[in-house]
């Protein structure tokens, strides 16, 4: 199995499983009305899914530099990581 392969299956099972992770963080949001299971669901959307998105979906249809997509998903990893810095207590 070539490497290419490889790593668009790998990418795809994170995706899934950050879906599925957010999925039962977002039920815990619903269930119990905490902000702070919104914000990790959310959290882990950015950091799992969204760059799948940026890397598999968005990319071949804008056509992106590798540049651009590289900031992109490092936008989002940021984003991610401070949405769920946010729900640490002080």
């Amino acid at each position: 199995m070539p490497l290419a392969s490889i790593t668009a299956v790998a990418s795809a099972l994170t995706a899934v499983l950050g879906l599925f992770v957010a999925h039962l963080a977002y039920r815990g949001y619903r269930r119990h009305e905490s902000r702070t299971m919104r914000a990790l669901a959310i959290g882990i959307v950015s950091i799992a899914v969204v760059p799948y998105l940026i890397l598999y979906l968005f990319d071949p249809i804008l056509d992106l530099s590798d540049a651009a997509s590289l900031l992109a998903i490092t936008l989002s990893h940021t984003i991610g990581l401070a949405v769920i810095y946010r729900t640490f207590d002080r």
